[in-house]
Formats: C-alpha cells, structure tokens, sequence
C-alpha cells in the first residue's frame, strides 16, 4: 500500500518533550565518552613513573604521545564517513571494542617501539567513538535544546578526562602503572554489550534512508507513547533530505559549506594543541618543578574538571547571545590561562587554580565547538562533518606533545614554554569570528532570497 501521509521526523521532534528514552540515549553516549576520555589521557598520566621507572630522558615519550593521537586522527577520518554510510551504532561499539581491547594489551609493551604501536591501535578506536557519540545524540533532539544536550552528553568525556587524573593517581599508588590500562580497557569491553542491547540507531539516519519506516515509527513512539504511526501508510521525512546525494567528505565543501568548513578545522587544530599538550606535558612539568606525583596529576585532571564548568557556562551562553562572539573570548581569555600556568607551577595552589580557569576556557571551547559544528551539519554529513574537523584538529593534537617534548628536551625556561604554547589561541580567536560573519551573512542572503521568492543553495545551520 502506497503512503499517504508524510511526516516530518524533524518537526515532530521540535514538537515533543524531552522523554526518558533521549535521556537514556544521552546517557549511553556519555558513558562511552567517560571510557574515551579516560584512554585519551591515560598515557599522560602514567608518563612521569613510566619515564623514571624505564631511565627515560625528559621529551622521549614525546612520539608515543603522537602515536596515539595519529591513530584518533586517522580513525575520526576513516569512521566517520562509514557512520553516516552504515549508521552510528555500529560504528560506536566497534570504536569501543578498539580501544579497550588496545588499552588491556597496553601493560605489556616492554620497550617504546611497543608503546608506539599499542598506543596507535588503541587511537584508532578511540577517535571513531567521538564523533558518532556526539552525532548520534544531537540526532535525538529538538532544535531548542540540541546544543545544550549535546554539551551536557559531552560531560561524560570532560568526567572521564577529569576523573582519570584522580582515578590514575589511585591505581598508581596501590597497583602500578600498569593498572591504568587494565582498567581503561576492561570497562569499555563491559560496556559494548550493553550498547549493542539498549543503544538505538539514529532516527534521522533510518529516516534519510527511507526503507526504514517501521522502526522510525517505534522510535517515535519511544520518545512519545502517543505518536502512532502506521509504517504502510506514513512516508518519513526530513529536511536533511535536501543536501543531495554524494559522498560525505565531498558535502562538507558543497553549497557554500567550504570556507566554513576550513575555519571549523583551524579552530579544532588550535584547541586540540593547546588541550593535548596541557594534557601530555603538564604532568610531567609540574614533577620537574617540585611538586608531588598526585599533586601533578589532580592539577591536570582539573584542567578536564574546569571544562565542565566552563561547558555549561558557553553552552548556556550560546543559547542566549551570539554564540561565536562567546567561543572567541574563550579561545582568547584560554590563551592567556595557558601562559598564565608557566608562572605557576612552583606551588600547588595557584598552579591547581590557573588549570582550572584553562581547563574552564580551553575544554569548554572544544566541546561547545563540537555542538556547533554538530548543528551546523545537516544528517548525511553530520558524522564526517564533526568527525572530520575532529580529524583534523588531530594534527594540533599531534603537534601540541611533539614541539612540547622539543621544548622541554631543549630546557626552554617554564614561563616561555607556556608562553609560547598560549599564542595559537589568536588563531582560533580570528576564525571563529569570520565564521560568525559568513553563517550570518548567509541566513540573511537566504532569509532575502525566500521572501523574494528566489531559489538559492546555502548552508544553514540546522
């Protein structure tokens, strides 16, 4: 029997609630983020007893660090565009298997040639979890509240970030270095079944498809017992269905997306050094200046801890006033933290304090960032859209810990080290700022070209 009907997932959604069933959506990828975020940083903070325990020079461990983020850099790349081929599901409890069975193996490296390859495996998975994560969740939402939640689901990465520092300190102190990878592969392993179980596919995936009617119709009713949808009869749409076929990387510089789309990858490039190599290095030069194991690792977990404060503040903010306008006075007042933090790492307290403020710029810029860029993507490119200037921004990543160890190894002094590492944020400061200029610039040329009645191809946030 031919449809009838057609309805627009999209505008339904609007219309509904929040419901039980998107929190326990929103959950779920929190949780998978919490493990993501603990493996991202788990080899900063084993460095320290890692370096003395093997007679490690200051900067050797610098390529390892890179491995790890080489492969995040490679599998954002490669899982993105196969999730919004395949669907998100999937590809998110592969990226989980990935990096947790990698992180248990990790213990027995015996040498760094070892290290390098385990840490590059365990990279791949954990770069093809984020963007699906972050994809899949803002796919659940309405309009109003889709960056607020996406940055509230991306909590479960700061937790995992942040907490690891205290979690490591923990497991070092009772188990040895090695019980920070047995703990950051044995619980991402535990939690694939669940995903698997309870985890659902994206509806405006299903939808995009169009032969997927009668579970976009369960969907529905799961967000609300009250909408029932007969499958035969009802013929799902949405407005993502406008941005044509093709393949996903291509899209992102089709329809006016490709100076937007650069200027997403200069901000992820930017944020991503600063945060890498605050995460990777910091440790390791808190230690040099004094300061005890768990004192250095707690400062680096609040970098991770200062970012959820600072998540909700630019996410609330961005709700309310120009959201470009809030993430370039982040990325420039991060700047200034970052710097800040080589005058202070002779003491605990003003050290803890400076990361804390970075962390509430520099973290809370990156997941509002993610948000952004997730909203600005329409559904068949949302995943390689996010996923992509994530991968890209691993090359800041990548960069951050290697000049980092050059710098260290050639015994910058702290405050020029920090200094030096501060001045990318005048970069990322400028791009957002154009960006703003050019989306705007082209909703008032489309807003103008439908009231004239006039056809036009723009990219518009969703």
């Amino acid at each position: 029997m031919a449809a009838t009907e057609s309805v627009d997932v999209s505008q339904v959604m609007d219309e509904q609630p929040i419901s039980r069933f998107q929190i326990k959506v929103i959950v779920l990828c929190a949780a998978a983020l919490f493990m993501d975020g603990f493996d991202v940083t788990s080899m900063g903070y084993v460095a320290p007893g890692l370096a003395k325990l093997w007679h490690l020079k200051p900067g050797v461990l610098g390529p390892v660090f890179a491995a790890g983020l080489i492969g995040l850099m490679i599998g954002a790349l490669v899982f993105s565009p196969l999730s919004d081929r395949l669907g998100r599901k999937g590809v998110i409890a592969i990226s989980a298997v990935l990096f947790g069975a990698f992180s248990l193996l990790t213990p027995t490296a015996h040498n760094l040639m070892q290290l390098f390859w385990l840490r590059f495996a365990t990279g791949l998975g954990l770069g093809g979890a984020m963007p699906n994560a972050i994809a899949l969740t803002s796919e659940f939402l309405p309009k109003r509240l889709r960056s607020t939640l996406t940055v509230v689901m991306f909590f479960g990465f700061s937790l995992g970030s942040g907490l690891g520092g205290l979690i490591a300190a923990l497991l070092i102190r009772s188990y040895g270095w090695k019980a920070v990878f047995w703990f950051g592969g044995a619980i991402p392993l535990i939690l694939v079944p669940v995903l698997l179980v309870a985890l659902p596919e994206s509806i405006r995936v299903l939808t995009v498809r169009g032969n997927a009617g009668d579970q976009v119709a369960a969907l529905l009713n799961r967000i609300n017992p009250a909408l029932r949808y007969d499958p035969a009869k009802t013929r799902f749409i949405t407005a993502d269905e406008r941005a044509g076929p093709g393949f996903p990387v291509k899209l992102l510089f089709s329809d006016g997306r490709a100076v937007v789309t650069v200027l997403f990858w200069v901000m992820f490039f930017v944020n991503l050094l600063e945060l890498y190599f605050l995460a990777n290095w910091l440790p390791t030069v808190a230690r040099n200046a004094g300061l005890s194991v768990q004192q250095a690792l707690v400062a680096t977990g609040l970098i991770h801890i200062g970012g959820i404060f600072g998540t909700l503040t630019l996410g609330r903010l961005m709700d309310k006033v120009n959201p470009y306008v809030v993430l370039a006075v982040a990325y420039a007042a991060g700047g200034i933290f970052v710097a800040g933090i080589g005058l202070s790492t002779a003491a605990a307290t003003p050290l803890m304090t400076v990361t804390f403020c970075a962390g509430f710029c520099i973290v809370g810029a990156q997941i509002s960032a993610n948000a952004l860029a997730a909203n600005y993507y329409p559904t068949v490119m949302r995943s390689t859209g996010v996923g992509w200037a994530l991968g890209v921004g691993r090359v800041g990543s990548i960069v951050g810990p290697v000049v980092g160890g050059l710098i260290i190894g050639m015994q910058w002094a702290t405050p020029t080290v920090f200094a030096t590492a501060a001045t990318p944020t005048i970069l990322a400061t400028v791009a957002v700022l154009i960006m703003g200029r050019l989306i705007h610039a082209s909703e008032r040329h489309a807003a103008t070209a439908v009231t004239l009645d006039m056809p036009v191809a723009v990219a518009k946030t969703e």
